[in-house]
Formats: C-alpha cells, sequence, structure tokens
C-alpha cells in the first residue's frame, strides 16, 4: 500500500475498462485522481467508488482530443488538488476494418482520438508536471503498435504513432532535465467493454479466437495493466523512460 502516496494523477478514458481499473488502483496506493471521460454518469460512479474506499478524487467531463477541454480539466485538477504528478492517456477507440474499407473520415476519427488525444495529454502534462516538480506520463499504446492486423488498419496506425511519439516526448524531457518520465504500455487484448464489440460474450466463437491468440491461454483483465500503469507511475520506474511496458499473455513473443 501507499506506493503513489502524495501524487495526484489524471486518468483520460477513466469511467470503463483499464482507465476505471486504473484510477481505483492509483487510489487505492494513495493517489489523490482526476477522474476523465465524456461518460458523466459512469465517471462519477468511478469517483464515488473511490472515495467509499476512503480514497480522494473528481470528476471532470473530458474530450481528450479537444485543446480547450485539456486547459479546462487542467485547471480543475489544480483547482482541486494544486498540483499534477501523473498523467495516464488512456482514453481511445477501436475501428475492426482493413485499410479498404475505412473511410477518411473513421481514419481521421481514430487518430483525433487515440494519438491526438495522447500528444495534447502529453503536451498540456509536460506543462502542469514542469510546475509540479516533475513526474510521469503513461501514453497507451497497444500490442497493435508493436505488430500489424490486416483488419486494424486506422488502429495500428494510431497506436503505433503514440509508440514512437512516446518516444521523442521521453528524450526531449530527459534531455530538458525536466524530470519528467514517458513510458508506453501495450496490452494484447483485455477483457474491457472496447474487447467485448469484438466478442460479445465468452461462449461466442469470436472470444476463442481471441483467447486462442494469447499463449496463455486467457484473455487479460483490466487490472493487468493496471498494475503496470501502478508502477510507471510509482518512484519504483524512476530509471525508465522512454520504453515499451509490454503485457500481453505472449503475444508478441510468437
Amino acid at each position: 500500500m501507499g506506493r503513489v502516496t502524495g501524487k495526484v494523477a489524471l486518468v483520460t478514458g477513466a469511467a470503463l475498462g483499464i482507465g476505471k481499473a486504473s484510477a481505483e488502483l492509483l487510489a487505492r496506493e494513495g493517489a489523490k485522481v482526476v477522474v476523465t471521460d465524456l461518460k458523466v454518469e459512469e465517471g462519477q460512479a468511478v469517483v464515488k467508488e473511490i472515495k467509499a474506499q476512503g480514497g480522494d478524487a473528481i470528476f471532470v467531463q473530458h474530450d481528450a482530443s479537444k485543446e480547450d477541454q485539456w486547459e479546462k480539466a487542467i485547471a480543475a485538477t489544480f483547482e482541486a488538488f494544486g498540483k499534477l504528478n501523473v498523467v495516464v492517456n488512456n482514453a481511445g477507440i477501436a475501428l475492426g476494418k482493413n485499410v479498404e474499407e475505412t473511410t477518411l473520415a473513421e481514419w481521421r476519427k481514430v487518430q483525433d482520438i487515440n494519438l491526438d488525444g495522447v500528444f495534447l495529454g502529453t503536451r498540456f502534462g509536460i506543462e502542469a508536471l514542469k510546475k509540479s516538480g516533475g513526474g510521469s506520463i503513461i501514453n497507451l499504446s497497444s500490442i497493435e503498435g508493436l505488430i500489424g492486423d490486416p483488419n486494424l488498419a486506422a488502429y495500428n496506425a494510431s497506436k503505433g504513432g503514440v509508440r514512437i511519439f512516446t518516444k521523442s516526448a521521453a528524450l526531449h524531457c530527459a534531455q530538458a532535465r525536466y524530470g519528467i518520465r514517458v513510458n508506453s504500455v501495450h496490452p494484447a487484448y483485455i477483457w474491457t467493454p472496447l474487447v467485448q464489440e469484438l466478442a460479445e460474450d465468452e461462449q461466442s466463437d469470436a472470444y476463442k479466437r481471441l483467447v486462442s491468440l494469447h499463449p496463455v491461454g486467457h484473455l487479460g483483465e483490466p487490472n493487468d495493466i493496471a498494475y503496470g500503469i501502478l508502477y510507471l507511475a510509482s518512484d519504483e520506474s524512476k530509471f525508465m523512460t522512454g520504453s515499451e511496458l509490454v503485457i500481453d499473455g505472449g503475444y508478441t513473443a510468437q
């Protein structure tokens, strides 16, 4: 317990799935948490749960792809807690289409949320963390940022962009001696609402196909990724920047 005591963490897309699990785990380990999402009811429920367990959190309705809404979210964070030490750029969407099926509008929407949102979160995060004495920025990429999938053209592009952008930002912060670390996390298929759109239930052929891709024999759970995010948020990872934390059940080892 207490691995991030005294820190303030902002988690985007924190109403459901990996974001929710990360916000709740960071709170249990001592951080004050800013839960951001477009989903108001679900986001407020996460804050309520954190407070019920003795933690401290606020909810900010927030579109991570909009510059003015990042300004609002950061301002709300400083108003509530006076600083910001950890930014988890988790918000994202998927699109299961190959290159020929993908329209330009669909392509741009995926990049807007998955890549532009991470860029904005990192840029505004650096500014806020500099004021707070440094910290950690954690960008959610994917195994699909490391390997290709014929039916995830726009998603592959967005997550690959997150991977290499993270390294650029990490090098910039390190060379500037800001005391800010920037790393990416690369989950495989995790049983979240996003993945449930691809496989309706655990008895479906689609679910079994997804399981078969992972040598460990099962899909991941949100907390499997949340514990990696906790590590990167904590001072335990103080010598880690520009790195890729792959949590994938052996998917990319094949």
